[in-house]
């Protein structure tokens, strides 16, 4: 079998266990991935700031003995510090700014065997569902139809799993941005419970808590894979999650049966979502009964519209503090066009939240949290949409527009379009996106399975479960080295 052919039916586990054997190599396998590259980015401008030679020294110098030894791998362009490979944060702000240390992520992500060589695009700061920053010289596409955004903000990770190019990515996830990709792209997205994986040393918390690691990938497989490796608090953590029953790895085995599954065929607060995304909530629902979990059409009863609200106030604060910071670093003004327009706005709106207000919408989100925890006393799930509509056309969420409270809670806007994901942000809750539905053009469409805080490996097993009944491994997008 050709080295093409063995990348693409093998995920990131599957070829770490070929280079065990000695069947291929760690440099053929960055062969593979170079090259795939070279034929794909430029069509979906998904991978920077690539390091190709520190991935040849990385393994000619021996890679750790990981579960992942061998397999080639890309950070996203936000978070995860590492010496070895600078970033932009997605802003011209921050191009190509370097790190002094490793990041705790980073440095369980290496112990692994990982191969990494390279970046991923993001929107500036993380902001927003879609990624088009302005660094990049043009938004990333999604490999499944190019007039349509891959998500965001791990979008370019998203977009490079699924195009082929690596078998997973690094992302992140302060309100979706793991699983609004991984819906976008038809990829597996887990977000695990608040303080799961390690923040430090660069920062305590992101975005108030709200924000944390993760991963985008075509197997479930690789997500527990890479969890297990990377879970836990790092050195002075300031909270950390609850135990794991087990490790993730084991909960893939896990087949309960007779749950109490809710579902919901609207938004949070009642409103109605595109007839596709509706769809694939009720086909879910079926296949759940099928096997053998009992359905309730039913909601949370919280304040999702004072959650998103307080929730803006606080990404608006982490915006200007990431941009002050950057200023008062090297001790000249911002220049003009550094910062896109959606941050600009971020800023302004920021300087307009006293200290008070700040706490005052920490403690809606804490609170809200509380209303979500009362509802999982009677439900073992939450099934709804990932996303209230299909993959939104490039441009539709730009970062030009200045109003940043209107492109995030207008009509039409952020919100209306991502509804689910940041609900379980602000709870801290384990949440995850499957991809169980395409419409009829072909984009695809994630279910949104989300439980009670803590239980991520029971989470893990629902979509190892998921997974095994309707598989998705094979389904590939038009725009993908695999033929």
């Amino acid at each position: 079998m050709s080295i093409s052919a063995l990348y693409d039916i093998e995920d990131a586990t599957g070829l770490a266990a070929h280079v065990a054997r000695g069947d291929v190599s760690p440099d053929e396998l960055l062969d593979e991935a170079l090259a795939r590259i070279a034929a794909l980015n430029p069509q979906i401008n998904a991978v920077t700031m690539m390091r190709e030679d520190t991935a040849r020294g990385f393994i000619a110098n021996g890679l750790p003995d990981g579960p992942l030894k061998g397999v080639p791998f890309l950070l996203k362009d936000l978070g995860a510090e590492a010496k070895d490979f600078p970033s932009n944060s997605g802003s011209r702000l921050f191009a190509n700014t370097r790190y002094a240390k490793d990041s705790a992520i980073y440095e369980r992500l290496k112990a692994t065997g990982l191969v990494t060589f390279g970046r991923t695009t993001s929107p500036e700061f993380g902001v927003g569902p879609v990624t088009e920053a302005s660094v990049y010289g043009g938004p990333t596409r999604n490999p499944w139809n190019l007039d349509h955004t891959p998500g965001g903000s791990s979008g370019g990770a998203a977009a490079s799993v699924a195009a082929g190019i690596v078998p997973a990515a690094h992302g992140s996830d302060g309100g979706g941005s793991v699983r609004i990709p991984a819906s976008s792209c038809g990829l597996f997205g887990f977000k695990a419970t608040r303080a799961r994986l390690p923040d430090g040393p660069y920062v305590g918390e992101g975005w108030a808590g709200m924000a944390i690691d993760g991963f985008l990938t075509r197997s479930v497989r690789d997500t527990a894979v890479l969890l297990d490796a990377t879970q836990g608090p790092d050195l002075g953590a300031p909270y950390v999650a609850p135990p794991l029953e087990g490790t993730f790895l084991e909960a893939l085995s896990r087949r309960d049966r007779g749950l109490k599954i809710a579902f919901a065929t609207t938004s949070l607060t009642g409103e109605a979502i595109h007839p596709e995304c509706r769809a694939a909530v009720e086909k879910t629902a079926r296949l759940l009964e099928s096997m053998g979990h009992n359905l309730e059409e039913a909601r949370p009863q919280a304040d999702t519209p004072g959650m998103m609200a307080a929730w803006t106030k606080i990404v608006a604060c982490g915006t200007a503090l990431s941009v002050d910071s950057a200023v008062r670093k090297r001790g000249e003004a911002l220049l003009s066009g550094e910062i896109e327009g959606i941050a600009r706005g971020a800023v302004a709106y920021a300087r307009t939240v006293n200290g008070s207000e700040y706490l005052e919408a920490i403690n809606k989100v804490h609170a809200y949290g509380r209303e979500m925890a009362a509802f999982f006393q009677n439900y073992d799930l939450l099934l709804t949409a990932t996303l209230a509509e299909p993959p939104a056309a490039i441009g539709r969420f730009n970062h030009q527009p200045e109003d940043y409270v209107e492109y995030r809670m207008g009509p039409g806007r952020v919100f209306a379009y991502s509804p689910f994901t940041a609900a379980f942000n602000a709870s801290g809750q384990p949440a995850a996106s499957v991809p169980l539905h395409w419409t009829d053009n072909g984009l695809p469409v994630g279910i949104h399975l989300a439980t009670a805080y803590g239980r991520d490996t029971f989470l893990m097993g629902i979509c190892a479960a998921l997974e095994e009944a309707a598989p998705w491994f094979d389904r590939r997008p038009p725009l993908s080295a695999r033929r």
